[in-house]
């Protein structure tokens, strides 16, 4: 393994749902302790670390229960879902012996600290994981558009976004066997093929500020190490 890691900064996205493991709803306790360990190594490779975890696993938004509510209500529930997610990491991560902040977007601070940009960079410099929560702190922000905000204001190399699938293609794989897997796609094709990468306004923020994102299968155990030790694995998406 090469011992010089691809990234020095990044910020890993990823959905509620991976929390799930084989289970339909809620937390999987032997799946966050297997994210928790490769979180660990990649740590050892001297990569800081920033986390954005969905909330699905709990609440769902615009495309599930969310839509039955007011949009501002369910999208504030969906904010504290993720609160929820990230000091279920925590527990995780620092029972492995790693030191981690949570940082929130919505003040709450017998739970959390708030997100300060420059507070959020010293703690990733003194090696410590920190778990971005609440999203954007408003409505109408998806967690995808909160993960490209954090991602540029800690100034992040990358962005790793950990799916279900083994990266970027043209067509759902699952359903359509005759999809194109892309190793590499910028923005501007993305947008242009209408393919779900990400939403639209979190696409605009990556591409406008030339921040890569690399799509990856997080099911893998090991793919998070291997995305950083720069095999060839996940799709990179640049301007």
């Amino acid at each position: 393994m090469d011992p010089s890691p691809r990234y020095r900064r990044v910020l890993l996205k990823l959905s509620g749902e991976v929390l799930t493991g084989p289970e339909p709803f809620g937390v999987h306790p032997e799946t966050v302790h297997r994210l928790a360990s490769e979180l660990a190594q990649a740590r050892a490779l001297g990569v800081q670390l920033a986390l954005v975890v969905g909330g699905g696993n709990f609440f769902r938004g615009v495309s599930g229960t969310g839509r039955e509510f007011e949009r501002s209500t369910a999208d504030t529930v969906g904010m504290l879902a993720t609160v929820m997610n990230g000091l279920i990491l925590q527990d995780a991560l620092e029972r492995l012996g790693l030191q981690t902040r949570v940082l929130s977007a919505v003040q709450m601070p017998q739970v959390c600290e708030m997100f300060i940009r420059r507070r959020a960079i010293r703690h990733l410099e003194k090696g410590r994981v920190i778990l971005l929560v609440a999203g954007t702190g408003h409505p109408y922000f998806s967690t995808d558009t909160g993960a490209a905000l954090r991602a540029l204001e800690i100034g992040a190399d990358a962005i790793l976004k950990g799916t279900k699938v083994d990266g970027v293609y043209s067509a759902d794989p699952e359903t359509d066997r005759s999809a194109r897997f892309y190793t590499h796609i910028t923005y501007q094709e993305v947008i242009e093929q209408g393919l779900r990468v990400m939403d639209q306004t979190a696409v605009a923020l990556c591409r406008e500020n030339s921040l890569p994102l690399h799509v990856f299968n997080i099911r893998v155990p090991g793919n998070i190490v291997k995305v950083l030790s720069a095999e060839p694995i996940g799709t990179v998406v640049t301007r």
